[in-house]
Order: structure tokens, then sequence, then C-alpha cells
């Protein structure tokens, strides 16, 4: 007897197009990871955003360091007053991303006043919401996003989504080679989707 196939055909016909659909949303996030990875929109803004990356043992590990570098720069063009670091322990017992980044700072002659630290972060969601705190309870409406290119969409419209104005401005993507870019592009692309459906990311 041969299985009755007639039953699954609408299911599956639901579930392809409910695939496709998303499919189609996904590479159109994609494109806009990729066009926002390579456009540098520094304005005069009320604070520059940097958001954490890995630090070993109280030193900014490069791809931290080289962010830093980007915002120091920013800031000596005089494109912002306030410099906002961010991030949590990520597994160091005794140091955070968002204070090491600040010791990074002063030591490269930004007053501390001038630098207000996130610490508790431990996503980027956590640390977009309690910059929008900050910058909130500040009154400040404007930012620029400093962090690798394929990571500033997403924090972006996280940051806007909270009644901000965002603009990106990446670090030097360095030496990663276009397929591993284009990895980091697709990541990000499921990481806002994700987001945009609710899910802790």
């Amino acid at each position: 007897m041969l299985p009755d196939v007639t039953r699954w055909r609408r299911p599956l016909a639901l579930a392809a197009l409910a695939a496709g659909i998303l499919a189609a949303c996904w590479f159109l996030v994609f494109v806009q990871v990729w066009r926002q990875a390579n456009r540098d929109e520094a304005t005069p803004a009320d604070a520059i955003v940097v958001f954490g990356a890995a630090e070993y043992r109280g030193q900014p590990s490069p791809v931290l360091r080289a962010r830093l570098d980007h915002a120091l720069d920013l800031y000596r063009r005089g494109l912002a007053p306030r410099i906002i670091t961010t991030g949590g322990h990520g597994g160091d017992p005794v140091f955070t991303e968002g204070e090491v980044s600040r010791s990074y700072l002063a030591l490269h002659n930004v007053p501390s006043e001038m630098i207000l630290v996130e610490s508790d972060g431990e996503s980027t969601m956590e640390s977009a919401a309690a910059v929008a705190e900050i910058m909130d309870r500040m009154r400040m409406t404007s930012c620029i996003v400093v962090s690798d290119g394929y990571h500033i969409y997403r924090v972006k419209r996280m940051l806007e989504s909270r009644g901000l104005r965002a603009l990106g401005s990446p670090r030097s993507p360095g030496s990663d080679s276009t397929a591993r870019r284009a990895w980091y592009y697709a990541r990000q692309a499921c990481g806002y989707l994700l987001w945009r459906m609710g899910i802790r990311v």
C-alpha cells in the first residue's frame, strides 16, 4: 500500500514557503551588514561608544586595541566630547573589557572624567541596553559606534530602537580575508534576525 502523501503536501509547502521567506530576509540583512561595514558615518555626536572585545589579564587584545585607537582618532578630531567603553568580564574574574578600555584611553591622555564605562554587559544586546540607559541619564541623544565593521549594523539598530541616533565608524579591518569577512557578515545577519525575533544573543 502506497503512503498517503497528499496529507503532507500542504504542511511541506508551508514549511518551504517559510524557509524561503527566512532565507530572503537573511540575504537582505546580509547585504545591509556588508554595506554598513564598509561605510564610515562619523560626524559630530554626543559620545563615541567603543564596543568591547577580548582583553588579556588587563591588557586589550589586538582587536580591542584597534577599536580603541580608532576611537582615540575620532576623539582627537573633536567629533565627540566623551567616550563610552563597554564590556563585562568575558570569563576574566578580575578585569572587565570596559575597565581595561578606560585604562587604555586614560594612558593616551583622555581625561578620566570624559570616559564613561559600562562593565556589566555580557552580550551585545546587554551592552547596547546599558549604553542607552547611560546616555538617557546624561541627556545624550547621539553617538558614534566604534567596533569591527561586521558588528555595527546590529549595534546601530539596537541603539536606534531605544531612540538614539547612532552613526557607524568601523575600525580598520586589518588582514582578514574576504572569505573570513563574509563569514562574519553571515553570522551577524543571523544574530540580527534572532534579535528581531526576541531571542537573546
